[in-house]
């Protein structure tokens, strides 16, 4: 009897380890995806906040976005936000110099419904779609947000 007993555990165990397995790699996708999607709003805001001139492309996505910004000492700014194969960049140059290339978030829908830019009546209305992992590991994300630009205040 108590062989059965132990026997009816351990099956019971060893058929939920999978299913946690599953649990913990949507968890970490779940994760990755709205710390990576953190980010980029974090960037984009800090930016959009400085900037006196914001130019998104004519096309449907609005991207690439460009911002730009003249400092107290003349300094000037531009940053560019640009889709490439599915990763979002931010690319920023001083004083026209060689941009700077950062890395924000990954796996991002590339598609004008799900990630795009529009720039009206001085309000600057970003959103981003990601998603990381495949089946029923994945996990989707969606963050929108509108910032008011320094020179649009």
């Amino acid at each position: 009897m108590a062989l059965a007993i132990t026997g009816l555990v351990g099956g019971v165990l060893v058929l939920g380890i999978p299913q946690m397995q599953q649990i913990i790699r949507r968890s970490d996708n779940h994760t990755d995806v709205a710390t990576q999607l953190q980010n980029a709003a974090y960037w984009i805001q800090l930016d959009a906040k400085m900037a006196q001139t914001v130019s998104p492309d004519p096309g449907e996505s609005g991207l690439p976005l460009t911002l730009s910004w003249v400092e107290w000492d003349n300094t000037t700014h531009q940053v560019v936000y640009a889709l490439d194969e599915g990763k979002l960049w931010r690319y920023h140059s001083i004083n026209g110099g060689e941009p700077i290339r950062k890395w924000l978030a990954s796996c991002v829908d590339p598609s004008p419904e799900a990630t795009g830019c529009t720039f009206s009546e001085g309000v600057l209305q970003f959103q981003i779609t990601a998603t990381q992992g495949d089946g029923n590991t994945a996990s989707t994300e969606t963050r929108t947000f509108r910032v008011h630009p320094r020179a649009f205040r």
